[in-house]
C-alpha cells in the first residue's frame, strides 16, 4: 500500500479557488493510478477526478468538468486538484487514493479499484 497526505484544503467563499495536494511515500508512484474522491455526511463518496499512472488520461466527473483539474508530478510524488469556481455544493472532505490496477473510463470512480487512500482535507464553501 501506498501511504498518502492530503493538504490545502480550507474555507472560501463561492467562486473562489483551491489547490489540493496529496504526497505519496511509494518510491515507485508512477505504477499508480491516482485520484480525489470526496466525501460529505449522509451522501456516497463520489469520485472527482482521475489519472493514469504517467498523466496521460485524465477523468471527471460531471459536476466538476471545467472547473476543476487534475495532474501529477511523479518526481516529486504528489497529485493535485485545483479547484476554481467553486460552489457551496464542492464542500466536502477530498481523499486522494491510488490503485495499481490500470484505470480507464469504466472504473476510474470506483472506489473498490483503490487499494490505498489518505485521511482526506476538508473544504468548505459558503455562499
Amino acid at each position: 500500500q501506498v501511504h498518502l497526505v492530503e493538504s490545502g484544503g480550507g474555507s472560501v467563499q463561492v467562486g473562489g479557488s483551491l489547490n489540493l495536494s496529496c504526497t505519496a511515500s511509494e518510491v515507485a508512484v508512477e505504477t499508480y493510478c491516482m485520484a480525489w474522491f470526496r466525501q460529505t455526511p449522509g451522501k456516497e463518496r463520489e469520485g472527482v477526478a482521475g489519472i493514469t499512472d504517467f498523466g496521460e488520461q485524465t477523468h471527471y466527473a460531471d459536476s466538476v468538468k471545467g472547473r476543476f483539474t487534475i495532474t501529477r508530478d511523479n518526481a516529486k510524488k504528489t497529485l493535485y486538484l485545483q479547484m476554481n469556481s467553486l460552489k457551496p455544493e464542492d464542500t466536502a472532505m477530498y481523499i486522494c487514493a491510488a490503485s495499481d490496477l490500470p484505470l480507464y473510463a469504466g472504473n476510474w470512480n470506483r472506489w473498490p479499484a483503490y487499494e490505498s487512500s489518505g485521511q482526506g482535507t476538508q473544504v468548505t464553501v459558503s455562499s
